[in-house]
């Protein structure tokens, strides 16, 4: 087995925890490109890289005085939250049939949003604090009076509706049989639509800027340090961080007052959550560095983070073991090992249902780019990764809610 990390060939300034002849040629050319920014201090690459959008998933980009928003990506602020109840998974009932469709009714999937204010604000104070504190931040946004949807009213209605929503794509909600014997709840989303359109309009702005008209990559455009653009940036990128903690808190509130209602008895330990989409300031090297985790979680010593697989493996919760060598980072998740229309091409619904053969989920054409096939062996991605991370407990999904 290979002893990670190994270098990337054609750099100086970047480790990988992934064998590069496995990595397909679109993603290794953004990897070079990446690491050839005279910003670039160093780059990560984790054993779920795949590519992506804008940046290569899986990387994490040690940047010195610059952030490229693309690298970020339009989901800012994605991730992960899991809790860990009271109850063993011979507990639940035989039928998860009706838990699945009442957490349905409950959270918004798709493209969809409550009609108006999430309804589980009015029973909790907490939520309903900072739910008010992101929608007076959201007026300050830099980014916000530059959309036609600003203008009209509709972004604020977008910002409210969706909060405490699902999304869909990879985005899900489970309950899963830990190996510690508990059932867990674990969710991943991020900042919806709102999020989205805050990234597009600083993507746009920073490939405008002179600095960046000879890159290998106009995706690869960037913010620097000292500039009204980066300050606007910046503002915007930690509003929209918030924004999707918040998210997933309301859905993770909501989740749990059903399973309450369904389930009397159940209690629930303290919530474990994890970005996996994100900026954040740290110092390496004795350098202060814009650090940009694209599908990337941070695993400093004792983080707990959560690694998910696909809608039929499960996932893992792990302890970060704070290796500087990856800038104290871990993967996110199994990572695609094919495209979305790959998969569709391959794949029938039929095949979803035998994959997912015992788990309660969806079965139709409209998940089957989301089939375990599409996604890497997650087993075999923790193992490539064992100077970064513990593992806590093995979750295998029981029910899986998809958008």
């Amino acid at each position: 087995m290979t002893r990670y990390p190994v270098p990337l060939s054609g750099t100086d300034n970047t480790l990988m925890w992934a064998d590069e002849a496995a990595i397909e040629d679109a993603a290794r050319t953004q990897l070079r490109n990446v690491a050839s920014l005279p910003w670039t201090h160093g780059l990560r690459v984790m054993p779920d890289v795949h590519y992506g959008k804008g940046a290569t998933v899986g990387s994490v980009i040690a940047m010195e005085q610059a952030v490229a928003p693309a690298a970020v990506g339009v989901d800012i602020g994605c991730g992960m939250t899991a809790v860990r109840t009271n109850l063993r998974p011979d507990q639940l009932p035989d039928d998860l049939g009706q838990l699945r469709r009442g957490i349905e009714r409950g959270v918004p999937v798709g493209f969809g949003g409550h009609r108006d204010e999430p309804r589980i604000l009015g029973k909790r104070a907490d939520l309903r604090e900072r739910f008010e504190r992101a929608m007076a931040g959201f007026e300050g946004l830099r980014a916000r009076d530059l959309t036609k949807a600003a203008a009209s009213g509709q972004a604020t209605q977008k910002a409210v509706t969706q909060t405490g929503s699902l999304g869909g794509g990879n985005h899900f909600i489970e309950l899963c049989a830990g190996d510690d014997d508990r059932v867990w709840v674990t969710l991943h989303s991020g900042s919806r639509g709102t999020g989205n359109q805050l990234a597009q309009v600083h993507m746009e702005a920073a490939q405008r800027l002179p600095h960046n008209a000879d890159l290998p990559d106009r995706d690869l455009a960037v913010f620097l340090a000292g500039s009204p653009e980066m300050d606007a940036y910046l503002h915007d990128l930690w509003w929209a961080q918030g924004y999707a903690l918040l998210n997933r808190d309301v859905m993770l509130a909501t989740i749990t007052d059903e399973l309450e209602h369904r389930l009397p008895g159940i209690a629930f330990d303290e919530p474990i959550r994890c970005h996996h989409n994100y900026v954040a300031v740290e110092t390496y090297d004795d350098t202060e560095l814009v650090v940009t985790r694209k599908g990337a979680i941070r695993a400093g010593l004792g983080d707990l983070g959560v690694i998910p697989g696909s809608m039929g493996t499960g996932s893992y919760i792990v302890r970060g073991l704070g290796n500087p060598a990856s800038y104290q980072s871990a993967s996110h998740g199994a990572g695609r090992r094919m495209s979305r229309n790959a998969a569709r091409r391959q794949f029938t619904a039929d095949d979803l249902a035998a994959q997912t053969q015992g788990i309660e989920c969806r079965k139709d054409s409209g998940v089957v780019d989301e089939i375990p096939a599409a996604y890497k062996d997650i087993n075999e991605v923790i193992a490539a990764q064992r100077d970064l991370v513990d593992v806590v407990a093995r979750l295998q999904t029981l029910l899986c809610v998809k958008g």
